[in-house]
C-alpha cells in the first residue's frame, strides 16, 4: 500500500471535478465579524489575528486616482488595503500566479464573508466573478451568519459556478468554545449545516488541534478530538480543514502564552492527533488542509508551524508506517 492515497487530497478532487488544475484567488472583501464589532463580542477569537486569518492576502497599493476607473466594481475598501475587489482579481490575473492554472475559484477568505446585507453581499460576490476563468465561489464565514436568505443567494450562483461555504467550528467542545471566545454554539453550527444542505451547497469545516483547555496532549487520554470528530461525522459535510493552534502577535492567545497559561502542542503530538482525525473521519470528505501556516513575521509559537513540509511529510510517514488511511476506523463506528 506504499503508493495509495492515504486521504482525499483537495488538489486531486479539484482536478477531477474541473478536468484540470484549479487554484484559489484569495480575496479581502472588506468584511468584519460580529465577534469584533460588538454585536456578539469584541476582539474576536483569542487566536484570531488583526487581519482575521487573511495574512496571506497580498494587495499591492496603487494610484488612488485610478480607484474609480473600474465601472464593473463598486469600491469596497478592504480592511487593510485600498484595493477594490475587482482590482484584486485583476491583479491576480496579471501576476505570475495566474500562469500556474487555467481555472480558478474566487475565495473570500478573511473575517466573516456573509456578514452584510444581501444587497452588499451580491455586489461583492459579483465584483469578484469578472473573468471567464473563474469557475467557483468559495465563502468563509461563521455558522451564526448563515440564514435561509443567504443560502438562497449563494444557491443562485450554482447555475454557473461551483459554490462552497467554509464554516469555522474549531471544536465541538462547548467549554473550549467559550474559552476561545468564538461566540457561537454547536447548535448554531448544526443549524447552518441544515440550511446549506437544504440548498445543496458544499460545506468545508475548520477544526483546530491543540486548543487551550483541550486537556492532556496525549491522544490516548484526550477525549476532545474524539468528541469533535464524532460530532462532525453526524453532519453532512463535504470538506475539512485541519489546523494546529498556533500563536500570532497581538492576540489574546499570545498573552496567555507569555503568562505561562498556554503551551502549544509539539509537532509529534500534532501529527498523531491529525492522524486520529483522518482515520476516524468519514472517508468521503475531502481534506482541504492538514496544516495552517502563519506568516513567519507574525508567528510567536510553535516554531515548527513555519515548516509546512515537516507537517506534510511527517503525517504521510506516520500514516504509511502505521498502515493508516482516511476512514479506516470510521467504518467501524458509523
Amino acid at each position: 500500500m506504499e503508493n495509495i492515497e492515504r486521504y482525499k487530497h483537495l488538489n486531486k478532487y479539484l482536478k477531477e471535478k474541473f478536468g484540470e488544475r484549479t487554484l484559489k484567488i484569495c480575496i479581502d472583501g472588506g468584511f468584519t465579524c460580529p465577534n469584533r464589532d460588538g454585536s456578539k463580542g469584541i476582539g474576536g477569537c483569542i487566536f484570531c489575528s488583526e487581519k482575521g486569518s487573511g495574512e496571506h492576502i497580498k494587495n499591492i497599493e496603487f494610484d488612488s486616482n485610478n480607484l474609480f476607473n473600474y465601472n464593473e466594481s463598486p469600491l469596497f475598501i478592504c480592511n487593510n488595503s485600498t484595493v477594490s475587489i475587482s482590482e484584486q482579481v485583476k491583479r491576480y490575473f496579471n501576476s505570475y500566479k495566474a500562469k500556474r492554472a487555467n481555472k480558478f475559484i474566487a475565495y473570500f477568505q478573511n473575517f466573516t464573508n456573509t456578514y452584510d446585507t444581501l444587497e452588499n453581499l451580491k455586489l461583492k460576490y459579483d465584483s469578484a466573478l469578472i473573468d471567464n476563468r473563474i469557475v467557483g465561489l468559495e465563502v468563509a464565514t461563521r455558522p451564526d451568519c448563515i440564514t435561509e436568505d443567504i443560502a438562497k443567494l449563494l444557491k443562485n450562483y450554482t447555475n454557473k459556478y461551483y459554490v462552497c461555504v467554509e464554516l469555522g467550528l474549531q471544536t465541538a467542545n462547548e467549554k473550549t468554545g467559550k474559552f476561545i471566545n468564538r461566540c457561537y454554539t454547536n447548535d448554531d453550527f448544526s443549524k447552518a449545516i441544515t440550511v446549506l444542505n437544504k440548498y445543496g451547497i458544499d460545506v468545508v469545516v475548520h477544526i483546530m488541534i491543540g486548543l487551550p483547555t483541550e486537556g492532556d496532549k496525549n491522544i490516548e487520554t484526550l477525549p476532545d478530538i474524539k468528541n469533535t470528530v464524532d460530532f462532525l461525522n453526524k453532519h453532512n459535510i463535504q470538506g475539512l480543514k485541519i489546523h494546529s493552534c498556533y500563536i500570532v502577535k497581538n492576540t489574546k492567545l499570545e498573552k496567555l502564552y507569555y503568562d505561562g497559561k498556554y503551551q502549544p502542542i509539539t509537532l509529534e503530538q500534532y501529527i498523531e492527533q491529525c492522524a486520529y482525525v483522518i482515520t476516524h473521519i468519514n472517508s468521503n470528505i475531502v481534506i482541504h488542509r492538514i496544516s495552517g501556516d502563519a506568516p513567519k513575521e507574525l508567528l510567536v509559537a510553535p516554531s515548527w508551524n513555519s515548516h509546512k513540509k515537516w507537517v506534510l511529510n511527517g503525517l504521510d510517514k506516520y500514516l504509511r508506517e502505521n498502515d493508516l488511511w482516511q476512514g479506516k476506523y470510521w467504518h467501524l463506528i458509523c
